[in-house]
């Protein structure tokens, strides 16, 4: 069973076609087992990865968290246990080699690959590619970040609809304000407007 919420919005599933999919759980029904699958779940980027990317697959890059708005965008953050591998060239690969492969499975959909770290400050930071910014300044009690972002940046920072800040926010744990050269702000992850739970299919 592939629910509506489990979807990407605007693709389509004939019958016969080759895809993958996630499988979210397996239980007992009525009727007999029952298998929900998933083209939406977070966790679908995660095993493409797995799939994907030997270094992955082998433990030597690490992915510490994933979100994701399906059919939009997915915000990935790695690591690497080894000092001599860049985890995210690991993960794009040559060329943008690997990384096209996986952004192909799930319909064109954009993937950020972040490099995590145990620095809040910069991992906040890289969080809000592919926008540049300038500072982060910490309220650690309130767990509250407060970014500023250079002018020309401002929209990438932001995102469509919020996307992009609500994505970095899911990704690092944080609030994030935008905040401009001015000192102003200008946009916060708990005011962009949340996603719909279910995906209505396109006609």
């Amino acid at each position: 069973i592939l629910p509506l919420g489990e979807q990407i919005e605007r693709e389509s599933y004939r019958p016969g076609e080759r895809m993958k999919f996630y499988v979210k759980s397996v239980s007992m029904g009525s009727k007999g087992p029952e298998i929900i699958v998933s083209r939406a779940s977070p966790e679908m980027v995660r095993e493409l990865f797995r799939v994907e990317i030997p270094e992955v697959a082998s433990g030597v890059v690490e992915i510490k968290s994933v979100t994701r708005e399906a059919g939009g965008r997915t915000k990935i953050a790695v690591t690497s246990n080894d000092p001599n591998i860049d985890p995210i060239g690991s993960c794009i690969g040559q060329r943008g080699g690997r990384i096209q492969t996986i952004i192909s499975e799930i319909g064109g959909e954009k993937i950020d690959v972040i490099q995590w770290d145990e620095n809040a400050q910069k991992y906040i930071a890289g969080s809000l590619a592919p926008a540049k910014t300038k500072s982060v300044v910490l309220n650690e009690g309130a767990m509250i970040a407060s970014v500023t972002v250079p002018d020309a940046e401002l929209s990438l920072a932001i995102g469509r609809a919020g996307q992009n800040v609500r994505l970095a926010s899911k990704l690092t744990g944080w609030k994030i304000n935008i905040v401009g050269e001015k000192g102003e702000q200008v946009a916060s992850s708990e005011e962009a407007p949340p996603v719909p739970e279910e995906i209505t299919p396109s006609a």
